[in-house]
Protein backbone atom coordinates (compact mmCIF):
# COMPACT_ATOMS: atom_id res chain seq x y z
CA UNK A 1 0.00 0.00 0.00
CA UNK A 2 3.04 2.19 0.86
CA UNK A 3 4.47 1.87 -1.97
CA UNK A 4 1.37 3.11 -4.34
CA UNK A 5 0.63 5.69 -2.14
CA UNK A 6 4.32 6.91 -2.94
CA UNK A 7 3.85 6.24 -6.95
CA UNK A 8 0.72 8.17 -6.90
CA UNK A 9 2.18 11.30 -4.78
CA UNK A 10 5.36 11.39 -7.21
CA UNK A 11 2.87 10.78 -10.04
CA UNK A 12 1.18 14.08 -9.27
CA UNK A 13 4.15 15.67 -8.18
CA UNK A 14 5.43 15.49 -11.71
CA UNK A 15 2.28 16.14 -13.24
CA UNK A 16 2.33 19.66 -11.80
CA UNK A 17 5.69 20.52 -11.97
CA UNK A 18 5.40 19.49 -15.98
CA UNK A 19 2.15 21.81 -16.22
CA UNK A 20 3.72 24.78 -13.89
CA UNK A 21 6.58 24.54 -17.13
CA UNK A 22 4.52 24.59 -19.82
CA UNK A 23 1.73 27.13 -18.17
CA UNK A 24 4.93 29.49 -17.21
CA UNK A 25 5.88 29.88 -20.79
CA UNK A 26 6.17 33.66 -22.53
CA UNK A 27 3.12 33.81 -24.81
CA UNK A 28 3.66 35.99 -28.31
CA UNK A 29 -0.01 37.75 -28.22
CA UNK A 30 0.58 39.97 -31.65
CA UNK A 31 3.09 41.57 -33.92
CA UNK A 32 3.12 44.07 -36.43
CA UNK A 33 5.59 44.68 -39.10
CA UNK A 34 6.26 48.05 -40.51
CA UNK A 35 8.21 48.80 -43.26
CA UNK A 36 10.74 51.79 -43.71
CA UNK A 37 11.69 50.74 -47.14
CA UNK A 38 14.60 49.23 -48.48
CA UNK A 39 13.70 46.07 -46.77
CA UNK A 40 14.39 47.52 -43.45
CA UNK A 41 11.44 46.87 -40.95
CA UNK A 42 10.20 47.94 -37.43
CA UNK A 43 8.94 45.61 -35.21
CA UNK A 44 6.32 45.73 -32.31
CA UNK A 45 5.75 42.39 -30.42
CA UNK A 46 3.51 41.95 -27.54
CA UNK A 47 4.22 39.32 -25.26
CA UNK A 48 2.38 38.06 -21.81
CA UNK A 49 4.34 36.07 -19.25
CA UNK A 50 3.78 35.70 -15.30
CA UNK A 51 6.56 37.39 -14.05
CA UNK A 52 7.25 37.48 -10.70
CA UNK A 53 10.40 39.21 -10.58
CA UNK A 54 14.09 39.46 -11.13
CA UNK A 55 14.81 35.70 -11.21
CA UNK A 56 11.95 35.14 -13.48
CA UNK A 57 10.92 37.16 -15.92
CA UNK A 58 10.11 37.60 -20.02
CA UNK A 59 13.95 38.47 -21.54
CA UNK A 60 14.14 38.39 -25.08
CA UNK A 61 12.49 38.11 -28.53
CA UNK A 62 14.01 38.02 -31.92
CA UNK A 63 13.01 37.38 -35.26
CA UNK A 64 14.67 34.37 -36.85
CA UNK A 65 14.92 32.85 -40.47
CA UNK A 66 13.35 29.70 -41.47
CA UNK A 67 16.93 28.56 -41.26
CA UNK A 68 17.09 29.60 -37.76
CA UNK A 69 19.30 32.73 -38.33
CA UNK A 70 18.44 35.90 -35.71
CA UNK A 71 17.67 39.03 -37.96
CA UNK A 72 16.53 40.61 -34.90
CA UNK A 73 16.97 40.64 -31.16
CA UNK A 74 15.22 42.69 -28.71
CA UNK A 75 16.52 42.39 -25.13
CA UNK A 76 13.95 43.06 -22.17
CA UNK A 77 16.09 44.52 -19.02
CA UNK A 78 13.57 44.66 -16.12
CA UNK A 79 10.51 42.23 -15.28
CA UNK A 80 7.24 43.58 -16.14
CA UNK A 81 5.33 42.43 -13.01
CA UNK A 82 2.51 44.73 -13.32
CA UNK A 83 2.36 45.25 -17.08
CA UNK A 84 1.26 42.48 -18.84
CA UNK A 85 0.79 41.81 -21.51
CA UNK A 86 3.11 44.24 -22.66
CA UNK A 87 4.94 45.49 -26.63
CA UNK A 88 8.49 46.64 -27.10
CA UNK A 89 9.73 47.26 -30.24
CA UNK A 90 12.94 46.68 -32.76
CA UNK A 91 13.91 49.46 -35.27
CA UNK A 92 15.74 48.98 -38.74
CA UNK A 93 15.42 44.98 -38.65
CA UNK A 94 17.06 44.35 -41.85
CA UNK A 95 15.23 41.16 -43.56
CA UNK A 96 16.73 39.93 -47.08
CA UNK A 97 14.44 40.84 -49.82
CA UNK A 98 14.25 36.61 -50.81
CA UNK A 99 13.22 35.81 -46.86
CA UNK A 100 9.24 36.22 -46.35
CA UNK A 101 8.56 33.88 -43.80
CA UNK A 102 9.89 34.73 -40.47
CA UNK A 103 8.97 33.17 -36.70
CA UNK A 104 9.41 35.06 -33.76
CA UNK A 105 10.46 33.33 -30.49
CA UNK A 106 9.85 34.75 -27.01
CA UNK A 107 12.53 33.65 -24.08
CA UNK A 108 12.37 34.08 -20.33
CA UNK A 109 15.15 33.52 -17.37
CA UNK A 110 13.73 30.17 -16.16
CA UNK A 111 11.68 27.93 -19.21
CA UNK A 112 14.03 29.64 -21.98
CA UNK A 113 13.04 30.01 -25.25
CA UNK A 114 9.35 29.10 -25.52
CA UNK A 115 8.15 26.04 -27.47
CA UNK A 116 5.59 28.61 -29.50
CA UNK A 117 7.10 30.53 -31.91
CA UNK A 118 4.68 32.67 -34.09
CA UNK A 119 5.04 32.58 -37.83
CA UNK A 120 5.07 35.95 -40.01
CA UNK A 121 4.77 35.95 -43.61
CA UNK A 122 5.80 39.15 -45.21
CA UNK A 123 4.08 38.34 -48.69
CA UNK A 124 1.04 39.51 -46.53
CA UNK A 125 2.18 42.83 -45.81
CA UNK A 126 -0.34 45.63 -47.29
CA UNK A 127 1.00 48.67 -47.94
CA UNK A 128 4.41 47.96 -46.06
CA UNK A 129 2.80 47.11 -42.90
CA UNK A 130 1.56 43.63 -41.40
CA UNK A 131 -0.37 42.50 -38.13
CA UNK A 132 -0.39 39.25 -37.30
CA UNK A 133 -2.41 38.11 -33.85
CA UNK A 134 -1.49 34.88 -32.18
CA UNK A 135 -3.12 32.88 -28.87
Amino acid sequence: MKNKMDTLAFSLMCLVVINQAIADEVKILAAEFNSNGNNHWSVNVTLKHADTGWAHYADNWRIIDDKGNVLGDRVLYHPHVDEQPFTRGLSDVKIPEAVTILYIEAHDKVHGWASGQMKVDLKKAIDGRLKIEGE
